[in-house]
C-alpha cells in the first residue's frame, strides 16, 4: 500500500543526455519496451499482497500436486498473468477506497487505502514474479523435492520433516543469493537485455491495453477455462486412453515390433497421439507460447534422434545387446533383463554394497536410455563450443560495454528508486551457507553430504553463475551443466547417492535459480519495478513455495499408497512419478554404483563418452563451413545443441508427448499465426492459460471427489494405450512374463 499516486510521468527526455543516447542499443529492446515510467504507481498494495500470496501458494500446490503423476502438468507463471488481471480490475472496482494511518505514523505522511486506484501494470507484474518465486527453473516446484521423494518412495528410507524443509528452503535461497551479488553486471547493463523477458514484457503490455469491440481477454478466458474443466472429466477419468491414442498397438495387437515402434508411452510413438491437454503440455509446456522456429528445431532433432539413430543402433546393430531389454526404458535392469533390484545393493549405512552388487552384475540401460545419456554428453559439449564460436565475440563486446558505465533510459529510470544494498544479499547468503552447513553435520545422516562438499559445491555456483548468466542475458541459450556436477561427485565421492543428488542441487540447482532469479530482476527493471519491492516478494515467495512444495510432498507420500510404485500401484494409476524415477536412476548411476562402474572402464558403457568429443566438435565444424562458404546462409541455422538436446526432456517425456507438442504448436504457431495473426496476438496465449487453469481445477477436483474415495470405472477405455508388449525383449533366450518367447 502506498501514499496516494500523483499523475506524474517520467519519460525519455529528462535533461540527462540526447535522445539517442538515452535508447537502449539493443533494438529488440527499443521495440518492445517502454521509454517511460510513472514513480508515483502504488505497487504494495493490498490486491498485489492478496493475490500474489493467493497465487504463489495455488500455484505451489498444484505444481507439486501434478508433479508424481504420469503426466505431470506445469502452471506457468503465464496462466497467473492472465487469470488475476479480472480479478485484479474487479478488486478495483469494489474495494473501499477509505484512507487509513496505521497507529504511531504520520497521517500526514503514511495514508493507507485498500484501493488506492485503478489495478495497474506494476503490481500486476510483482504478482507474477511472486507467484513464480518458486519454481525450480522452470519446473514448477522446488528441485530439492525430488531428494525427500526419492529417499521415502524409492529407497524406503527415512528422512524427517525439518531436514526435507531447511534441504529446500537453502537451495532455493542459496540461488537468491548469487543473483544478488552479480545482478549489477548482468541486469543493469543494457547490453545484458535477456531476451527471454521480452515476451513476458509484451504480454503485459498487450493485456493491459484498452480492449475495443471485439470479445474481452478476461471474457474469453473465463469461456475457454470452462470448456477445458468439462472436456478433461473425459480423458482425466471417464476415457483415459485418449491421453494417448496409439492406434498401431490396436491394429497389430499380438505384434511386438508393431507395438515398440507405435506405442506413444513405451514405444517410438509412429502415429501416436493425444486429446489430452495435460499429455499435450506437461513435459515441454505450453505448445502455444513457444515459437514456431524453436519448435521446427525441436522436431528435427527429435525425428533424427527417435526415427533414425534410434532404428539402427536397436534393429540395425543390436548395439548393447540392446534387443535384451525394452526398447524405450528409464529403468535399470541386470544383463539377464531383468529388473535391477536396487534395494539389494544397499546397505545399512545407506550405502552401496559391493558383494551383493557383483553378484547381481553390472547395471545395463535400455538402448533409449543409453542414447539419452549419450546426446545428454554430446549437448553439453555442443553447447559450450556453439556459444564460444557463434557468440563468443558477441558475448564479449557486450560485456565489455557493460563496463563503460554508459547507462540507458531504462537504468537511468531505475536510479529514482532506492536500490537494493549489496549488504542485504551477503547477509542472506551468509545466513543460508551457514544453515546449509548446519544441515551436512548435525543432520548429515540423513543428506549424507560432507561439509567440504557443500562448499564445493557453491565454489562451482559461485563460479559458473555470471558466465552462465552472460551467456543467457545475450543470447538466450542456458548451459546446462547438471550432468558435470554428478559426473564429478559421482567420481570423488562414490557410493553415496544422497550425497550425489545434494551436491548437484547445491551446486548446479542453485546457480539455474539464480539465473531465473536475475531474469526476473531483468523483468522488473524493463517493467520499472521499485528493486525493494523485487527483493521482499522473490523473497517471501520462495520461502512460502518452498514451505508449501515440501507440505504437498510429505501429505503424498504418506498417504498414496506405494506412491511412485510402478509394480505395485493399480493398473493405470497416475501415480507414477516419471520425473522422480528419472531423479531416482540418476542417484543410482552417478552415486550409489558411480560413473566409473558405468561409464568407466568398469562399466558398460565407456563409448558413450566419446560423445563429449563429438559435441565438442560438431558446433567447431559448423563455424569452419560457415567461414569457408559465407554466402550459404542457411549453414549457421544448424543449432547442434538444440538439435542434439531436443530429446532432453526425455526421459520422463515419452514420444506421444513430443508428437502432440510438435502437432498443436505447428497449427498455432504457424498456421493460425500465419492466417489469423490478429486472432493469435489478442488469444493465443490467453488460450494457453486457460486451457492449463481447467485442466488443474478438474484433476484437483477429480482427486478430492473420487481418486480418494478409490472410485473408480473400469472398461476399455480405461486400460491405458493398450501397448503392453511395447516393453518387450526380442532377443533370443530373454523370456519376461507376459511376453513371447524368442
Amino acid at each position: 500500500m502506498e501514499i496516494e499516486r500523483s499523475k506524474t510521468t517520467v519519460g525519455v527526455d529528462d535533461g540527462d543526455d540526447d535522445l539517442d543516447d538515452d535508447l537502449s542499443p539493443i533494438e529488440e529492446v527499443r521495440l518492445t519496451v517502454t521509454n517511460t515510467d510513472d514513480p508515483t504507481l502504488p505497487v504494495w498494495t493490498f490486491r498485489m499482497w492478496s493475490l500474489g500470496l493467493i497465487s504463489c501458494a495455488l500455484l505451489s500446490f498444484l505444481n507439486q500436486f501434478f508433479a508424481y503423476r504420469t503426466e505431470p502438468l506445469v502452471i506457468t507463471q503465464i496462466t497467473v498473468q492472465v487469470a488475476t488481471l479480472p480479478i485484479g480490475h474487479f478488486m478495483a472496482r469494489v474495494l473501499p477506497t477509505t484512507k487509513f494511518t496505521l497507529p504511531g505514523l504520520d497521517p500526514r505522511r503514511h495514508q493507507f487505502s485498500l484501493n488506492p486506484g485503478p489495478f495497474n501494470m506494476k503490481e500486476h507484474v510483482l504478482i507474477s514474479i511472486f507467484a513464480n518465486a518458486g519454481s525450480a527453473f522452470g519446473s514448477g516446484s522446488a528441485y530439492a523435492v525430488g531428494i525427500v521423494t526419492i529417499i521415502k518412495a524409492f529407497y524406503h528410507r527415512s528422512i524427517s520433516f525439518l531436514a526435507g524443509w531447511v534441504l529446500i528452503v537453502t537451495t532455493q535461497v542459496l540461488g537468491y543469493g548469487w543473483a544478488g551479488l552479480f545482478r549489477r553486471y548482468v541486469v543493469e547493463p543494457a547490453h545484458m537485455w535477456w531476451p527471454g523477458t521480452l515476451v513476458q514484457v509484451s504480454l503485459f503490455r498487450a493485456l493491459h491495453e484498452k480492449e475495443d469491440k471485439r470479445m474481452s481477454r478476461a471474457k474469453f478466458f473465463l469461456i475457454a477455462m470452462i470448456c477445458s474443466f468439462c472436456w478433461n472429466l473425459i480423458p482425466g477419468y471417464l476415457f483415459n486412453t485418449l491421453s494417448s491414442i496409439s492406434w498401431v498397438c490396436w491394429a497389430f495387437s499380438k505384434s511386438v515390433t508393431a507395438q515398440q515402434l507405435g506405442s506413444g508411452m513405451r514405444g517410438l510413438g509412429l502415429g501416436a497421439f493425444s486429446l489430452d491437454w495435460t499429455t499435450i503440455a506437461s513435459f515441454l509446456f505450453s505448445p502455444l507460447i513457444c515459437p514456431f522456429f524453436a519448435i521446427v528445431n525441436v522436431f528435427i532433432g527429435y525425428a533424427m534422434i527417435i526415427y533414425i539413430v534410434m532404428p539402427i543402433a536397436y534393429w540395425g546393430f543390436d548395439l548393447y545387446n540392446a534387443k535384451t531389454f525394452p526398447i524405450f526404458s528409464s529403468h535399470l535392469f541386470t544383463g539377464q533383463g531383468q529388473p535391477y533390484n536396487i534395494s539389494a545393493i544397499v546397505n545399512e549405512k545407506f550405502e552401496i554394497d559391493m558383494l551383493k552388487y557383483e553378484s547381481q552384475g553390472k547395471i545395463s540401460l535400455s538402448m533409449f536410455f543409453a542414447l539419452t545419456y549419450g546426446f545428454g554428453f554430446a549437448t553439453i559439449a555442443a553447447t559450450l563450443t556453439h556459444v564460444a564460436f557463434f557468440y563468443g565475440r558477441e558475448i564479449y563486446d557486450r560485456f565489455r560495454e557493460s563496463y563503460k558505465g554508459k547507462m540507458d533510459i531504462h537504468t537511468k529510470l531505475m536510479r529514482k528508486y532506492k536500490d537494493i544494498p549489496d549488504w542485504w544479499f551477503i547477509v542472506l547468503l551468509a545466513v543460508t551457507v551457514v544453515i546449509s552447513l548446519l544441515l551436512c553435520t548435525v543432520l548429515k545422516k540423513e543428506v549424507q553430504m560432507p561439509w567440504w562438499g557443500l562448499l564445493f559445491a557453491c565454489g562451482i555456483a559461485f563460479i559458473f553463475t555470471l558466465p552462465i548468466s552472460i551467456i543467457t542475458a545475450t543470447t538466450n541459450q542456458t548451459p546446462g551443466l547438471n550432468i558435470i556436477t554428478e559426473y564429478v561427485m559421482g567420481i570423488i565421492y562414490p557410493g553415496k547417492p544422497i550425497a550425489n543428488v545434494c551436491f548437484k542441487t547445491y551446486g548446479y540447482i542453485s546457480m539455474a535459480q539464480a539465473v531465473s532469479f536475475l531474469s526476473d530482476f531483468k523483468l522488473g527493471h524493463y517493467m520499472k519495478i521499485p528493486p525493494r519491492s523485487m527483493f521482499l516478494v522473490q523473497f517471501i515467495g520462495t520461502i512460502v513455495a518452498g514451505t508449501i512444495n515440501i507440505g504437498v510432498a510429505w501429505w503424498l507420500l504418506n498417504t498414496v499408497e506405494n506412491i511412485c510404485q510402478d509394480d505395485l500401484l493399480p493398473p493405470n494409476s497416475p501415480w507414477t512419478c516419471p520425473g522422480d524415477r528419472v531423479f531416482f536412476d540418476a542417484s543410482v548411476i552417478w552415486g550409489l554404483v558411480g560413473p566409473k562402474r558405468i561409464f568407466g572402464s568398469l562399466g558398460n558403457y565407456p563409448a558413450l563418452n566419446w560423445f563429449f568429443v563429438g559435441g565438442a566438435l560438431g558446433p567447431i565444424l559448423v563455424w569452419i563451413l560457415h567461414k569457408l562458404f559465407p554466402k550459404q546462409s542457411w549453414i549457421p541455422l544448424i543449432n547442434l545443441p538444440v538439435l542434439l538436446g531436443a530429446t532432453a526432456s526425455m526421459p520422463p517425456a515419452t514420444t506421444v508427448n513430443y508428437n502432440s507438442w510438435v502437432l498443436v504448436g505447428t497449427i498455432f504457431n504457424f498456421f493460425v499465426f500465419r492466417y489469423y495473426k490478429r486472432w493469435w496476438q489478442r488469444y493465443n496465449y490467453v488460450l494457453s492459460a486457460a486451457l492449463d487453469a481447467g485442466v488443474a481445477f478438474m484433476a484437483v477436483l477429480l482427486y478430492f471427489s473420487l481418486t480418494m474415495e478409490d472410485r473408480t470405472i473400469t472398461w476399455w477405455g480405461t486400460n491405458g494405450e493398450h501397448c503392453e508388449l511395447a516393453t518387450c525383449p526380442t532377443a533370443k533366450g530373454i523370456q519376461v512374463d507376459g511376453c513371447p518367447a524368442y
